[in-house]
């Protein structure tokens, strides 16, 4: 896995890892993860010393999905995310009590071209509610470090008027406007999610402490 870059992003505990494809004639070639790498990176290794991937997830979405806010605990699952085909605008909410940036979210453009000589996955660690939106279909995969604990995960709806989108890219929140002005689609299950106001209320929110989680 050639890593070319990996960069914080407006909530700094999110990281875009970038990492190198090799074009010629026939198309392209990729190791797209090697765990070695990640954790002997000088700028990764401190994200990525203690983290071990167990679970690997695939999902397609067709235009105008909206899916989470997303998270879970006992145990904790941060994800690796990255964009196999199609578009992927990626979606990140902090809620971790205590922390500077809680109840703020921003998001990712995460478009597969795949004439480029790089590629990336996006981190979304513990301690965050994870989603994303398709203005055109998109098929995504992604690591977790944590399998899945039916009864322990929960959601903040995306359209909770609470959030704060101050350090959201512009043009993206105005596309996610624009998408959820329209036709989009989503479960009643995210829809009706928590308001953050209303998450923090409850006692489960005390499994997300800043630092601690």
């Amino acid at each position: 896995m050639k890593i070319l870059e990996v960069k914080s992003l407006s909530i700094p505990e999110v990281k875009v890892i970038r990492f190198a494809r090799f074009l010629d004639n026939r198309g392209y070639f990729s190791e797209h993860f090697r765990k070695s790498d990640l954790k002997r990176h000088p700028d990764a290794s401190s994200v990525f010393q203690n983290i071990e991937f167990l679970q690997m997830n695939e999902s397609f979405s067709r235009p105008g999905v909206v899916r989470g806010l997303h998270f879970q605990w006992n145990p904790f699952m941060g994800k690796l995310v990255r964009t196999l085909s199609g578009h992927m605008i990626d979606i990140f909410l902090d809620i971790r009590k205590g922390s500077p940036t809680c109840g703020k979210a921003a998001m990712y453009d995460m478009p597969a071209d795949l004439t480029r000589d790089f590629s990336e996955w996006i981190w979304v660690p513990p301690g965050f509610a994870h989603g994303n939106f398709f203005e055109d279909e998109g098929l995504i995969e992604y690591l977790c470090s944590g399998e899945y604990s039916q009864g322990c995960e929960a959601g903040i709806s995306p359209l909770a008027p609470d959030i704060d989108w101050s350090l959201c890219d512009k043009l993206l929140k105005s596309s996610f406007d624009s998408a959820l002005s329209g036709d989009f689609i989503m479960t009643d299950k995210d829809r009706d999610g928590f308001t953050l106001r209303d998450w923090e209320k409850d006692l489960r929110s005390d499994n997300f402490i800043y630092g601690k989680c």
